[in-house]
């Protein structure tokens, strides 16, 4: 993409997450799945990143994992280019008295050179997804090191090119859904809202290609690779026991060869050298 169209895309998309900011939660803080996906993350950080450490968040959305971060003693720095989605997160701050502990600032992740607060930090994270709105992640990327301490982490929970469940769905005669990570190295049209946007899908070899010269990976997990995706709505609900025995699979074999590389995301951590 050129500058202008990632500028473009970016305002379609701050626009997307700020009309959904005020029913963001209402939507998915009650989804089992959702809430599976969030502990298996922030279960994946926290084997890492050590007790105080400080947190660059991008696209920290409404604040929850901020929120859950700074609860367990971390300094959490969220950061957004939705001010609706900045705004619900200041106010959970206060609700919650942990301003001490959050701060925030308005700014894309394509411009993380131009940020008032530049660490350095322990830890930058990007969660479900949020990078995959950008065809410029080769930037983005490029921007991790100078804002990270020697020995600092990066986290990034992305989609995939391929995801096993989502191919599945064309035995449903869902055919659009089932191939629209096929061929899509210009972007597809994401719809959050009434708005569209595109979204982009990298393979967890992008990113280890990109930061092999100042990072080394520590990690790829699979997430939702044999859990179904939480937009088959109410599979747990309607299946608790199958969904029981699924996620113990998942949790056996997510760092297994194929399973990292076919989820609806996966989860990628790697240190600064």
């Amino acid at each position: 993409m050129t500058g202008t169209a990632t500028h473009v895309n970016e305002q379609f998309a701050e626009a997307a997450f700020s009309n959904q900011s005020v029913i963001f939660d209402e939507l998915y803080s009650g989804d089992t799945i959702i809430g599976y996906k969030r502990k298996r993350v922030r279960d994946h950080i926290l084997q890492y990143l050590k007790p105080g450490g400080s947190i660059l968040e991008l696209n920290s959305g409404t604040g929850e994992d901020a929120l859950f971060f700074a609860k367990k003693g971390f300094k959490v720095h969220a950061t957004d280019i939705s001010k609706g989605m900045q705004q619900q997160l200041q106010e959970k701050v206060l609700k919650h008295g942990v301003q001490h502990l959050v701060s925030n600032e308005l700014c894309s992740y394509t411009q993380l050179k131009q940020l008032d607060n530049k660490g350095p930090y322990d830890l930058i994270f990007s969660n479900f997804a949020g990078l995959n709105c950008t065809g410029e992640l080769d930037k983005v990327l490029g921007s991790f090191a100078e804002l990270l301490n020697p020995g600092g982490m990066v986290t990034l929970v992305i989609l995939p090119r391929f995801c096993l469940w989502e191919t599945l769905l064309v035995f449903k005669g869902k055919f659009k859904t089932a191939f629209r990570r096929f061929f899509s190295s210009k972007g597809r049209k994401a719809h959050v809202e009434g708005v569209y946007f595109d979204c982009f899908y990298y393979n967890p070899s992008y990113i280890k290609n990109r930061l092999k010269r100042d990072f080394e990976v520590l990690d790829v997990e699979g997430l939702c690779t044999i859990v179904p995706p939480s937009y088959i709505e109410g599979f747990a609900e309607k299946h608790p026991r199958a969904y029981k025995i699924l996620t113990a699979w998942e949790d056996r074999l997510k760092t297994t060869w194929p399973f990292k590389y076919i989820g609806d995301y996966y989860i990628i951590s790697l240190r600064k050298k």
